[in-house]
């Protein structure tokens, strides 16, 4: 009996191994995959604000699949070490016809805005994509709570014209924080939701010193909104500086870590 038992142990042993043998090789066949990149044609190029642009680009292979909130990465022919890759979320859902919208700041000596800047229509840029997870939570049983600084605006902005269009859209709070006055994105397209949509709340604020001020000012509109009242749902979008000390007062103010979802772009 011993002979038998020993025996099954082995074969028991062999076969996990192969299992997690195949295991391997197939994570590093996904991680050696080349990435699937394609050419995409510049369709316009507007300014929104005195520091951010619009573009508007074609895939000219196939259509590109995504989600609102997720994001292509532009692979740009510069820099030391060539192709300069650079991240940037559809700021509108898809189209039939496969547009995808895309929102960028200038940066102050950005090697990748400085030349998406100077892209003109009918030139064509590299991308590949979608990535990201985050996305409308596939259950909205509390209120949605967005909180995003400048261009972090511009996944949330595709969020909300998603959920409204399907009509899936309960209560929403939306508090948008920009540098100045005249760089609050989207702002009379936010006004007019608040006007037609008693469910949609819009706290614009403006922090002109940075991050932080960013932080202080939220925080000073959150907690009477927070404390003591049922959980919401909060999605944070922004710089690290921006995002991070507000998750942290959401984990401090009972939440789970993983039930506060946000996206940060530097």
């Amino acid at each position: 009996m011993a002979g038998i038992y020993s025996m099954q142990r082995k074969v028991l042993y062999r076969i996990r191994r192969s299992f997690f043998s195949a295991v391997i090789l197939i994570r590093d066949r996904q991680h050696s995959m080349p990435e699937q990149t394609q050419q995409a044609t510049i369709l316009s190029a507007n300014d929104l604000t005195p520091h951010v642009r619009q573009l508007v680009l074609l895939p000219k292979e196939k259509p590109i699949a995504f989600q609102p909130g997720q994001w292509v990465s532009l692979k740009l022919p510069i820099g030391a070490q060539p192709p300069l890759n650079r991240a940037y979320s559809m700021a509108a859902p898809a189209t039939e016809s496969g547009e995808l919208t895309l929102v960028l700041d200038h940066v102050a000596d950005g090697l990748g805005t400085d030349y998406l800047y100077q892209r003109k229509p009918g030139e064509e840029v590299t991308l590949s994509g979608p990535y990201g997870k985050f996305t409308i939570p596939p259950t909205l049983d509390r209120e949605l709570f967005f909180i995003a600084r400048y261009t972090g605006l511009v996944p949330v902005r595709c969020m909300l014209k998603r959920l409204y269009a399907q009509r899936q859209a309960g209560s929403i709070l939306l508090i948008a924080v920009a540098p100045a006055e005249d760089e609050l994105l989207f702002h009379q397209e936010f006004l007019s939701l608040a006007v037609t949509h008693p469910g949609f709340r819009y706290l614009p604020l403006v922090a002109a010193d940075g991050a932080q001020q960013g932080v202080d000012l939220t925080l000073s509109m959150l907690r009477p909104l927070i404390d003591h009242t049922p959980k919401v749902i909060p999605m944070l979008c922004g710089t690290k500086a921006f995002v991070q000390p507000l998750r942290a007062y959401f984990t401090e103010a009972g939440y789970d870590r993983k039930d506060v979802k946000i996206e940060t772009y530097d």
